[in-house]
């Protein structure tokens, strides 16, 4: 099997992880400028075997996108015409920064260390992943 990777895209940062060969389990891969996002995935997919990409949808309470909705959209049809061969498919990413901060806070992390957004991003894009993979089993 391929790895599937996991985008919390940002304006500034945007958190990865990836799954291991067999789709099973799901980590923190690292955190990147937005501006290098592409070439660091042209440079990884190179390296690796992806089969999915999956990008965080910024959703509301009431169901509408987010206002950040308009800076990913573009990306996500970069991407698209980048990897043609590589689906890309949207994943809702509700929460997943608050999870992310509480899941700092749960593994016993100091203040100053969970003040490390990049640390914050890359564990929400994981906790995308988890949920994707989530999903997927119980399908």
């Amino acid at each position: 099997m391929a790895r599937i990777l996991a985008l919390d895209y940002g304006e500034k940062r945007t958190g990865i992880a990836v799954t291991d060969d067999l789709q099973i389990i799901a980590s923190g891969l690292t955190t990147v400028p937005t501006i290098t996002l592409l070439d660091f995935l042209k440079t990884y997919i190179s390296a690796e075997n992806v089969s999915l990409i999956l990008v965080g949808k910024p959703v509301q309470m009431n169901n509408n996108p987010s206002e950040s909705e308009v800076l990913i959209e573009p990306f996500v049809r970069i991407l698209e015409a980048a990897f043609k061969t590589i689906p890309v498919k949207r994943i809702d990413e509700r929460f997943t920064s608050k999870i992310a901060f509480q899941t700092m806070i749960d593994s016993g992390l100091k203040k100053k260390q969970r003040q490390n957004k990049a640390l914050v991003d890359e564990i929400s894009a994981t906790i995308i992943l988890q949920s994707y993979l989530y999903s997927k089993k119980n399908t």
